[in-house]
């Protein structure tokens, strides 16, 4: 595993839970080597802020030059700036510098509600946004970069980031935390406005504090580990981040809110004994170095979910998805994909019925075999009879499968014949990308009109809505995923490239009528 050295630029925390503390714990249990320059002294429990104590900015420049002077700096993260003048020094530190990787979290305000700077010290940080590669404010931390007011939902919330990120030419993390509800969104967005999402449930902890300084300094320290694959970066962050807040009732620190569990899941896979050695001797050293840690099901889910957003955008942006949401494809191509459709539905049956034989549980056989009998057939049937009733569909039944269809079938019938685990992820795109784009199309993300009960394929699109199949598409993901965590690394990774080659030939089948062909 390559180490990193991040450094942390930021305020203190007795307790541990944030700040500096927070930070090199952070950098530590994501893979990095955890430097500090302390910008404040600050007096604050899990309960709030008692006081600040600013060291001369003269010594902080003086710790900066110390570090940069003697060692590579791969990654930066900054946290708290208490002054107008400390900003100033290392924004001058950072143009001097130019470290490779540059994470700001935009500490205005503590998780205790506590107003961490001032007017002058606030505009300061402004200028300094547009030095980072990368800023992660909490909500009403947005509000105040944006100039505007907090935001209420998170459309609001997106529309602030995006501003932001324009303006300053900044990726943005939006994070929803602040809002109610039991779901908690982030998104990554970048200075062209494009947004890459990080759905989530909420965790029920108040366990809350430093939760923005870890998860930045964990971002930080994984763009300098996967060469500034901000995506990549933020969703393998983000998985460590839900294990610790998991985890953080293990703890107890504090009568406030306490902190995340940063070590958990280090010390749950990995251990706490060191090396036996003889009386007398030195520890020795492993024979071989420990391998990396097995990721959980819920990391897997947002890795591979991320991982194939470029293919999710291009389908978006296939004519044949938008004439489908407007109304505008032509009927013969509807009907083209139809009959495509029907004849991959059969295969894709067969292959769910070997994905069920194969199953290592009773659970797992009978819920793919449902989706073979059930689900997958009578839509089979549903097929056939539109086309059948279809102005100009004559032979349908004898229609003849396409290079994309053969394509596709061909990759799923190959993964079967490869073990459960490698076969049932080549399933999942048809499950997760289809459910994911007709929830949009049924929710109006391509216009209202999709919506219309006077849409011409009104009819087709409504079966998108399907919350049956809906729960479906999450009993698949939860089975595949876990299955995944549980697989050697060696299986796991053949797990995923058989799920993102079927999430391409999902986007080919989608765009090989005439429209996008």
């Amino acid at each position: 595993m390559t180490v990193v050295n991040v450094l942390s630029i930021a305020g203190t925390d007795p307790t541990g839970g944030a700040g500096i503390q927070a930070d090199l714990k952070s950098i530590a249990a994501n893979g990095g080597y955890g430097m500090a320059a302390v910008t404040a002294l600050v007096a604050q429990n899990t309960r709030g802020v008692r006081e600040v104590h600013v060291p001369p900015t003269a010594f902080l420049t003086a710790q900066l030059d110390a570090v940069s002077d003697d060692v590579r700096i791969d990654a930066v993260k900054i946290g708290m700036l208490a002054s107008a003048e400390v900003i100033e020094a290392v924004g001058e530190w950072l143009r001097r510098v130019r470290p490779p990787v540059t994470v700001l979290d935009p500490v205005m305000i503590a998780t205790s509600g506590d107003r961490l700077l001032d007017a002058d010290a606030t505009d300061a940080l402004r200028r300094l946004i547009p030095l980072a590669d990368l800023i992660t404010p909490n909500l009403p931390e947005l509000a105040i970069v944006a100039g505007r007011d907090p935001a209420g939902c998170w459309e609001e919330a997106l529309g602030q980031a995006r501003l932001v990120a324009a303006e300053a030419d900044v990726r943005v993390l939006a994070k929803g935390g602040h809002l109610p509800g039991d779901q908690t969104p982030d998104a990554l967005v970048s200075p062209s406005g494009e947004v890459l999402d990080f759905p989530g449930a909420r965790i029920p902890t108040s366990n809350t504090h430093g939760t923005g300084c870890s998860l930045s300094a964990a971002i930080a320290t994984r763009a300098a580990r996967n060469g500034a694959d901000w995506g990549g970066a933020t969703a393998e962050a983000k998985a460590w981040l839900r294990e610790s807040l998991a985890a953080s009732d293990r703890l107890d620190v504090g009568s406030g809110h306490g902190p995340l569990h940063h070590f958990s899941g280090l010390w749950t896979r990995g251990g706490l004994d060191t090396a036996p050695a003889a009386p007398g001797a030195p520890a020795a050293a492993p024979t071989a170095p420990p391998g990396p840690t097995a990721p959980t099901a819920e990391a897997i889910r947002e890795d591979w979910w991320v991982r194939i957003a470029g293919v999710r955008r291009e389908t978006d942006d296939l004519r044949f998805i938008r004439g489908l949401a407007d109304g505008t494809l032509p009927r013969e191509q509807f009907l083209d994909y139809v009959a495509q459709d029907a004849l991959y539905l059969g295969a894709y049956a067969r292959v769910l019925a070997r994905v069920s034989a194969l199953a290592p549980s009773a659970e797992e056989q009978a819920f793919w075999a449902k989706c073979a009998q059930g689900a997958i057939i009578g839509e089979l049937e549903l097929h056939r009879a539109r086309l059948e009733a279809g102005p100009g569909a004559a032979g349908t039944r004898d229609a003849e499968p396409s290079a994309t269809t053969t394509g596709y079938i061909n990759h799923l019938l190959a993964a079967s014949t490869r073990g459960y685990e490698e076969a049932a992820a080549a399933t999942l795109p048809c499950f997760w990308m289809y459910a994911d784009l007709g929830a949009r199309l049924t929710g109006g993300a391509f216009g209202e009109f999709a919506r219309s009960a006077d849409h011409p394929y009104a009819e087709w699109l409504a079966t998108y809505d399907d919350p049956v199949f809906a729960e479906d598409t999450e009993t698949a993901i939860g089975f595949v995923t876990r299955a995944a965590a549980q697989a050697t690394p060696a299986t796991r990774e053949r797990m995923r490239r058989a799920f993102e080659a079927a999430a391409v030939w999902e986007r080919e089948f989608f765009g090989q009528t005439a429209a996008d062909a």
